[in-house]
């Protein structure tokens, strides 16, 4: 054998030696078990807080600027602060929660993105002419509408920042609010008290005539109808699919229903009408809160069915059913399809079913009431009510349930659980509150407490239904709102809610008393009493 050949047979027995060598090494080094690849798996760590901020309007005197302070959800810190027009009187925010207007004692109306990186160049405002009078605003995207008592209309603005005069539409007398959808296909309604003075709505609602809801027509800027409501009208609301607009009579202590997709009242058929699928069905112009307002909807008592306008069925319960409710203000909850009305007299809520069926129409539960007690004292007098967004429980604002009797103590917040129409507890808050609003994600959320008589705004835990923190604010509140009631729906109150003409005054009962002057006036409702100012904040 050649040279060459023996050393070419060696190193091919070498690589085949080495080769062996490497698969044995293999095969020792993985075993002959299969070993599984393990996979880490990271904790889900708490549960996402709701992107929220609340925009908190305050005011350290009837003539110096007011405050805006935007507060985070997450932290309960002020992110940033600015000024408005002296002496605020109502605020609200827009349809996006990211724009607010404020009306001031000047005859101003100042316009700022609320958002936490306001600054104070980035205020608009807005002069309004001699002699007007501004009292409701609503304020859907991009637009600002709001009633003007001077002259008897509605002022239409368009945009933000700055918000430009429209047209001015005339109405029925003394216009409190506007509310609607805003689209130009639909209507938007003017709620008008009528030939009413200054100070019937607020110390004899009962004395005042019947209320107007105008329909405006988006589309034309006009009023198309009129439709007639309640003695002294305070508050209406609308449910967010548009179909019905729930209109606050305090002086008569029932609620007229508005149905706005055929632009009448919901009395089409008292008698009974069948549906698509064939199912009948009642409608239900009329919603009764008091003994008192059973008298005015349902003369025969107990109503007999296809008699008379209450129509069938209408299920009041008569537990806790105050002779007089004076209703002041209302939620609608899009989880349980319900109305929750704070009964400033009667010092109670009133828990309604106001659900539809598939196709529109007052469902066969419509109008079922329950009427829950709240407050500590005899006459807590709700101010207002938030209801969370799963739909579990209500809080109310209780403005003057002062145990103490003296006007020396505070007010409160009672928790209603919507299920079984039931108290759970009742907080003692800074102030005398007049404002609750709330955001919530799952079971976790906080309710903001506002006090016109407190510098402090209160904010309780969903989770343990307990007073966490209180926040510090320049001056007393005037009202606040928050940007979202779940983190990603945007605002769902973009109507102000501004004293006097029977809605409550900024200053309780007792402080008024103690101030020596009756909150009888819209004048003594808007601007708070120099006594009171100069008591001792809490």
């Amino acid at each position: 054998m050649s040279p060459e050949r023996k050393l070419a047979r060696s190193v091919a027995r070498k690589i085949a030696f080495a080769g062996a060598a490497f698969v044995a090494a293999f095969l020792a080094g993985c075993g002959a078990g299969y070993r599984p690849v393990v996979t880490p798996t990271n904790p889900a760590g708490p549960q996402a807080q709701p992107a929220a901020l609340v925009t908190v309007v305050s005011s350290p005197s009837p003539t110096s600027a007011g405050v805006v302070n935007v507060v985070d959800y997450a932290g309960d810190t002020v992110l940033a602060q600015a000024t408005v027009g002296p002496g605020p009187i109502a605020f609200t925010l827009d349809q996006t929660g990211l724009n607010g207007f404020t009306f001031n004692s000047d005859g101003t109306i100042s316009d700022f993105p609320a958002n936490s990186s306001l600054q104070e160049k980035q205020v608009v405002v807005t002069t309004l002419p001699a002699g007007a009078e501004p009292f409701g605003f609503m304020a859907p995207a991009a637009q600002l509408w709001a009633t003007d008592l001077a002259s008897n209309d509605v002022d239409v603005f368009t945009g933000t920042q700055p918000a430009i005069f429209k047209i001015a539409i005339p109405v029925d007398p003394t216009p409190i609010m506007v509310i609607g959808p805003t689209s130009a296909a639909q209507y938007n309604y003017a709620i008008t008290q009528g030939a009413v003075g200054p100070t019937t709505c607020n110390t004899a609602p009962s004395s005042g005539p019947a209320g107007f809801a105008d329909s405006i027509l988006a589309a034309s800027d006009s009023v198309s109808n009129k439709l007639q409501v309640g003695r002294c009208p305070v508050y209406a609301v609308q449910t967010p699919d548009s179909q019905r607009i729930y209109v606050l009579n305090r002086g008569d202590d029932t609620i007229s229903v508005i149905n706005t997709q055929t632009n009448t009242l919901d009395n089409q058929c008292p008698t009974g009408c069948f549906n698509k699928a064939g199912q009948k069905y009642y409608s239900h112009p009329l919603l009764p809160l008091s003994t008192a307002g059973l008298a005015v909807s349902c003369p025969t008592v107990p109503p007999t069915p296809n008699t008379n306008i209450c129509s069938e069925p209408i299920n009041l319960s008569t537990a806790n059913l105050p002779a007089t409710a004076g209703p002041v203000y209302a939620e609608y909850n899009l989880a349980t399809q319900q109305l929750v009305v704070a009964d400033f007299a009667g010092g109670t809520i009133s828990i309604i079913d106001v659900s539809l069926d598939t196709y529109g129409n007052d469902s066969p539960t419509f109008g079922t009431t329950y009427t829950v007690a709240v407050g500590t004292g005899t006459t807590p007098n709700p101010a207002s009510v938030t209801v969370l967004y799963d739909g579990s429980r209500a809080y109310t604002a209780n403005q003057n349930d002062d145990s103490t009797g003296n006007g020396s103590g505070n007010g409160t917040v009672t928790i209603v659980n919507l299920s079984s129409h039931t108290v759970e507890k009742t907080l003692q808050v800074n102030g005398h509150p007049r404002t609750v609003a709330s955001t919530q994600n799952s079971l976790e959320g906080k309710v903001y407490v506002a006090s016109p008589d407190s510098t402090y705004l209160t904010i309780i835990r969903t989770d343990e239904d307990i007073v966490d923190t209180t926040v510090l604010v320049q001056g007393n509140v005037v009202d606040l709102r928050v940007s979202s009631q779940n983190g990603s729906a945007g605002n769902a109150n973009v109507t102000s809610r501004q004293p006097g003409y029977g809605a409550p005054c900024n200053l309780s009962a007792q402080q008024y008393a103690t101030a020596g002057v009756p909150p009888s006036t819209l004048l003594l409702c808007q601007a708070q009493s120099a006594a009171a100012l100069s008591a001792p904040q809490q």
